[in-house]
């Protein structure tokens, strides 16, 4: 009988040895970070808490087909803090979070020019210069800018200027400036970018009587 209960002691003792040394923080931190890498195809480089979760400082890499990247702050693996987004184009969004919600920010284009979504007053028919021609002033006539780039890009025959890249009509396709394919337009999209955006061609747009001099 002495010998059974010492046997079934030690076997527990082993057992609990065992499972402790399984499912402690640290060991279940390293199968939570392989697990999220795996499954979402993003990385994170930074500091974890005690339970293998993104937490105070860090950088995560969304993945490829995105190509969006957060530098921040973290807390319980969500975005927590100050921190900032930054686009595949060079934009960024600057901003903080609270358990992973964004509760204020501002976005910047490229050229830090910041985006108002209240009152946006930039390149309308009272002040049609571009950012950088505020910034630098303006070109002498016959050197005028077509775009806010210097040189402005060429764009393919038949095709559109549409910021992140050139947009053809005829196939709804948008592709990025490396030839790259970024998406098929829908009829909203089409529709802007017909309407606002820089064409291959010239075209006589008539009389606009809100542009005329007052």
């Amino acid at each position: 009988m002495t010998t059974l209960l010492l046997t079934k002691f030690l076997f527990l003792k082993w057992f609990t040895v065992v499972v402790l040394h399984l499912f402690k923080p640290n060991n279940f931190k390293n199968q939570i970070k392989a697990q999220i890498m795996d499954l979402t195809g993003s990385s994170y480089e930074g500091n974890f808490d005690v339970y293998g979760r993104m937490d105070t400082k860090g950088i995560y890499q969304f993945p490829d087909s995105i190509g969006t990247k957060y530098i921040g702050e973290f807390k319980d693996g969500m975005f927590h803090g100050d921190g900032t987004l930054h686009f595949p184009g060079g934009s960024k969004f600057v901003g903080t979070w609270k358990n992973g919600k964004c509760i204020k920010g501002e976005y910047l284009f490229k050229d830090n020019l910041v985006y108002s979504p209240e009152d946006w007053g930039y390149c309308e028919s009272h002040d049609r210069r571009y950012y950088t021609e505020i910034c630098n002033g303006l070109k002498p006539a016959g050197l005028s800018q077509l775009t806010n780039e210097i040189p402005s890009k060429t764009i393919p025959k038949g095709c559109y200027d549409c910021g992140d890249g050139f947009y053809n009509p005829e196939i709804r396709v948008v592709m990025d400036y490396d030839n790259k394919f970024l998406r098929n337009a829908d009829d909203d999209e089409h529709s802007w970018i017909v309407k606002h955006c820089r064409r291959e061609w010239d075209e006589n747009t008539g009389f606009k009587d809100n542009l005329r001099e007052l």
